[in-house]
């Protein structure tokens, strides 16, 4: 009698994660009418049914939440160091400034010329270690989010997530993306409807920071 409950149960979960691959399944193919033609075409049955099994039991969108929330204090900690850095050259050109006005006023008229010329080569130094350092420090951003992307792409694939391995190709870049924003838009669902719905868990934090016309990362 408790082998035939068991067996009679085991069918009832695999029914229920049935209907539960079904749900999520639906709502992938909803959800990628609204990408792009070129991503669509790429976006084919099997991966997203490879993509819903992947979030059956919910720990795929813990995952996405805990590597945004990283991302998120990563870009936070670069968009600091940079504005320090900012700071930094702001107050360097003020005493620049400050230290060229009061040698000119102590300067005798004759000796003048002489001193803006040599004033003149200095601030062309500090300007050009000013875009050195700004040029570095640009390289460090990219290069520690570039680091974050690949071991966003490896966590995932190790959690099975269809579509994620190590990359820097733009279009496999752009399809992954795609991919986490069909996750986000799943769990924003689960968020609006209840978490009995689809059983997912809370929705994720807004996007991170970006950047502004000139490069500069805007406040997170």
């Amino acid at each position: 009698m408790d082998r035939y409950a068991g067996s009679l149960e085991e069918v009832a979960d695999g029914t229920r994660q049935q209907e539960r691959h079904y749900q999520l399944l639906s709502a992938l193919q909803s959800l990628v009418k609204e990408l792009p033609s070129s991503f669509q075409q790429r976006l084919s049955y099997t991966t997203l049914s490879d993509l819903a099994l992947a979030l059956l039991d919910g720990t795929v969108f813990e995952i996405v939440q805990g590597l945004l929330e990283i991302q998120h204090l990563t870009e936070k900690s670069l968009y600091n160091q940079r504005l320090r850095l900012q700071n930094e050259h702001r107050v360097l050109r003020q005493a620049l400034r400050q230290k060229h006005q009061e040698a000119q006023q102590a300067c005798r008229p004759h000796n003048l010329p002489v001193l803006q010329v040599a004033q003149q080569r200095e601030l062309e130094a500090v300007e050009h270690r000013i875009r050195e350092e700004q040029r570095a420090m640009d390289r460090k951003i990219v290069l520690e989010l570039d680091r974050k992307v690949a071991d966003q792409q490896s966590t995932l694939e190790k959690a099975g997530v269809a579509g994620f391995y190590v990359t820097t190709n733009p279009q496999e870049l752009m399809l992954q993306m795609n991919l986490l924003e069909l996750i986000r838009k799943l769990q924003q669902r689960g968020c609006q409807a209840g978490k009995a719905s689809l059983g997912l868990g809370g929705c994720w934090p807004p996007p991170a920071a970006q950047c502004d016309q000139e490069g500069s990362p805007v406040p997170p």
